[in-house]
């Protein structure tokens, strides 16, 4: 896979800043769209992983790895600290042989901003930027876009509904987080994104 431009990165410190003066409370940045998604994720959740057990590969998955995907495994201090990471997609629902899709490792960046942290996956194809919200000891919320193969700046949140992204973000290990993202616009019910800090 291409690696994305530098710009993707700065795109998720201008949404940083953007969103800063709004006290870090993402309710008063989701669209109606997205806070619909976010009420809905335990649904989303449920659903997929009945999908996603529905495969060979995916009840086995989801068998060796029970915290990566049990949406009640939550510790406090969600929002990872600023560096590099190593981050793969996992898609669940969808359908037949596309319930259970893992993804290869690729590299995500967490920058820290004045208030909110940002997020941004520098590598692959499909690439969410965005910025972590707090919510509560045990959850942060993501708001983000998705860019797309060459595109060398991420769209801004709430101008293209398809492109945008919502999520939950919670610490399920001593280094290893995850991102939620229900009913995505694209191929899943559910993408599961595991974030562990880079070698």
């Amino acid at each position: 896979m291409r690696r994305a431009p530098a710009a993707v990165t700065a795109a998720a410190a201008l949404l940083v800043v953007a969103s800063a003066g709004q006290a870090a409370d993402w309710r008063r940045t989701a669209t109606p769209n997205d806070r619909g998604r976010l009420r809905g994720w335990r649904d989303a959740w449920v659903a997929a992983l009945t999908q996603a057990r529905s495969t060979p590969d995916g009840a086995a998955a989801i068998a060796r790895d029970r915290v990566l995907y049990d949406p009640d495994h939550a510790l406090v201090d969600p929002v990872p600290p600023a560096g590099d990471y190593r981050c793969r997609t996992v898609k669940l629902g969808g359908g037949d042989a596309l319930s259970f899709v893992p993804h290869e490792w690729f590299r995500c960046r967490v920058g820290q901003g004045k208030d909110p942290a940002s997020f941004a996956k520098t590598t692959g194809s499909q690439r969410p930027v965005g910025t972590l919200y707090p919510d509560t000891d045990a959850r942060a919320v993501f708001l983000g876009t998705l860019a797309l193969g060459d595109e060398t700046r991420a769209m801004p949140y709430g101008r293209d509904r398809s492109r945008d992204m919502a999520g939950i973000v919670e610490r399920i290990g001593e280094r290893r987080w995850r991102m939620v993202l229900p009913y995505p616009a694209f191929e899943s019910t559910l993408d599961v994104i595991e974030l562990v800090p880079a070698e």
